[in-house]
């Protein structure tokens, strides 16, 4: 689980240039962007916070994605 500080300072690496890139935490293990829709997994405790990862998940429904994660390619 992420923890209650790093979740109040974590943005979306795309839309925090131009937005606010806030992310929610959905079933336990993806940070979801409220703004652009990509989705970081989390592993091992550690937000994967990697465009290429957020992209990868962008089109997948929430009540879908896999839990747990998959490790980044």
């Amino acid at each position: 689980m992420v923890n209650a500080e790093l979740m109040a300072i974590l943005r979306c690496p795309v839309c925090v240039k131009e937005g606010k890139g806030l992310l929610t935490l959905n079933r336990e293990v993806w940070l979801v962007c409220s703004d652009c829709g990509r989705k970081y997994p989390i592993v091992e405790d550690i937000p994967v916070m990697l465009i290429s990862e957020g992209d990868k998940w962008r089109k997948t429904e929430i009540t879908t994605l896999p839990v747990p994660p998959p490790y980044p390619d």
